[in-house]
């Protein structure tokens, strides 16, 4: 590996102390650097002078690797961009779990590994997310973690029916619902009570939101399948999608979520040899209460 791409978010790695010791054991390992912010024409205030950032999509289509430092929200805001320049990423935690992170913020000696090539990729599957509005395509984005069809207005509910593969699943009253890939099934799928599924399997799992039903119950399937949700009658209440906790787009009644397995794959590099369920009791369990 010679370049890679340093991704810093500023307002978790403070002052760039991560991101300078990063530096320092790439370039003693000689492999080039170059800088490039995750968040697009945001203005960052005491920005230091020692660092040229430059445009992601600038910096991605020679880089070896992007290397994000922050949080798990970090990584999914720069995955649909180095997906498509077909960038693996290495994520370092600078945030509050970091799930998808491969290393900490005082393990940055491992990266010597990547001048002579020591690690692994591992492909996580992405969702292809569009919306139908009266038979017409109006918006498309990918998804690494999922695709959320939630509710505007507090104290309010929404109606969506979810089909599989054309066919009524089930129909929910309530806040909404999450459609996740394996590697979203530790966020927010979750917390709304959906099961944990293994990051390196091939399923969609769709999770209810604070359903307003005696039972409601998650659905996990085959990664072939393609989901729909219908957004039912609105009235005055808003609907919204959310991929990936990106900007949220509104929904119309009747707007139809055509959510399947996407043609791209994110790619993590792995520099470690570590158990997905040691990363999990290890990240749910020791983390901190704020007080």
């Amino acid at each position: 590996m010679k370049r890679v791409v340093l991704c810093p978010n500023p307002y978790r790695d403070k002052g760039f102390r991560v991101l300078r010791n990063a530096r320092e054991v790439l370039q003693r390992e000689g492999i080039e650097t170059v800088f490039a912010l995750p968040f697009e024409g945001e203005q960052i205030p005491e920005m230091p002078q020692e660092f040229n950032f430059i445009d992601l999509r600038s910096a991605l289509p020679d880089a070896d690797a992007l290397l994000c430092f922050g949080g798990d929200g970090t990584i999914l805001h720069c995955a649909r961009e180095a997906t498509h320049y077909h960038v693996p990423i290495l994520g370092i935690n600078v945030g509050n779990v970091g799930f998808m992170a491969e290393l900490e913020s005082g393990e940055m000696e491992l990266l010597s590994r990547l001048r002579t090539d020591e690690f692994r990729i591992e492909e996580r599957m992405m969702l292809d997310v569009r919306v139908y509005r009266a038979g017409r395509e109006v918006f498309r984005e990918l998804s690494l973690n999922d695709a959320v069809v939630t509710k505007g207005a507090v104290a309010r509910v929404i109606s969506v029916a979810v089909f599989c593969d054309g066919v009524a699943m089930t129909s929910i009253s309530g806040d909404g619902v999450i459609v996740s890939t394996p590697t979203g099934s530790t966020a927010y799928s979750m917390s709304a009570g959906g099961p944990i599924v293994e990051p390196s399997a091939d399923n969609l799992i769709i999770t209810p939101i604070c359903a307003h039903a005696l039972e409601a119950k998650s659905f996990v399937l085959s990664g072939d399948r393609r989901v729909t949700a219908q957004v039912g009658p609105i009235g005055k209440k808003s609907a919204y999608l959310s991929a990936d906790g990106g900007r949220a787009y509104r929904l119309s009644a009747y707007d139809r979520v055509e959510i399947s397995r996407a043609a791209e794959v994110t790619q993590l590099i792995r520099l470690k040899d570590t158990n997905f369920y040691r990363v999990l009791n290890n990240k749910f369990k020791n983390r901190q209460v704020f007080r």
